[in-house]
């Protein structure tokens, strides 16, 4: 597993064939990068930085904070931002899980 700041990174797919997807990411549409060429799987609503991967893959998932999304890195890449040391992850497979918070009456995503 791999933490920055709010966001986790879950490997997943084991036992499946090299690069075939894990049956999670079955049917999820690939989000597009961002004007620099990143994988953004966190924005930061009050700083504006960004938790991002840098290297070829694909991120699948939902557009909003709160939908599943998971990541293909087929030869590895960098999880970077602005505030964090950077991270190397290995290729594969991974599940970006959101921290969440609990505020009276619900449940809602870690805002950075």
């Amino acid at each position: 597993m791999y933490r920055q700041g709010d966001v986790l990174l879950v490997p997943i797919g084991a036992g499946t064939a090299e690069g075939e997807p894990p049956a999670e990411a079955e049917g999820l549409p690939t989000r597009p990068r961002d004007g620099r060429g990143r994988m953004v799987l966190a924005l930061g609503e009050v700083t504006g930085h960004a938790h991002a991967v840098l290297g070829p893959g694909a991120l699948r998932g939902g557009s909003r904070p709160e939908d599943a999304a998971v990541l293909h890195l087929p030869e590895g890449g960098r999880l970077v931002h602005e505030e964090h040391r950077t991270i190397s992850l290995p290729r594969g497979w991974y599940r970006v899980i959101r921290q969440r918070e609990y505020v009276p009456g619900a449940v809602r995503i870690v805002a950075d």
